[in-house]
């Protein structure tokens, strides 16, 4: 579980300090409940979102355990390095937006005929609570063909998780290659 300290000063130059010595600025926040600010070692929140399985995942920020999801993150425009990321509390019960990974299973049938496999989307956005929330959403690809697409309101549905995007958007289609 990833672990984090509390930050007691939201300072220019006590973040500064934080971010010399490898940490990486967090923040909180939940419907209802005050923001947490926080900082996590860089290194050890990256292999930790790198290795997480789920959407939601635990940190512990002091004495507190926290299930949270990653909402937005900043980055240092010249080492593209992670300085910011705000974490939005998975409160039980309440409905809140994600956006959830799109994974493509086979290989389509349209790359023998010089196609290429094209990705529009990689993550959906959806309305749940986190009980209902999908692990991803699997789109078998292997009898797509060139010119075919799958678009958003081809995806399966769950119970509790509505879908915010428009339904003509395509997420993942085989176009003819040059």
């Amino acid at each position: 579980m990833l672990s984090g300290i509390i930050r007691e000063s939201i300072s220019k130059s006590d973040v500064k300090a934080l971010r010399k010595n490898g940490y990486l600025i967090a923040n909180i926040y939940g419907k209802g409940k005050e923001n947490i600010h926080c900082a996590f070692k860089r290194n050890a929140f990256i292999r930790e979102i790198k290795s997480k399985t789920d959407l939601i995942f635990e940190v512990e920020v002091g004495a507190q355990k926290y299930p949270v999801v990653i909402q937005e993150y900043q980055k240092d425009p010249i080492t593209s390095e992670i300085i910011h990321v705000d974490l939005m509390l998975a409160q039980q019960g309440v409905e809140a937006k994600y956006s959830v990974k799109v994974r493509t299973v086979g290989t389509p049938k349209g790359l023998k005929n010089k196609g290429v496999l094209m990705m529009s989307k990689k993550r959906i956005k959806v309305k749940s609570k986190p009980e209902n929330l999908p692990k991803n959403y699997e789109i078998n690809v292997t009898d797509l063909d060139v010119g075919d697409v799958v678009l958003v309101r081809d995806l399966p549905t769950f119970e509790g998780v509505k879908i915010v995007e428009r339904d003509d958007v395509a997420i993942v289609g085989v176009i003819k290659s040059r």
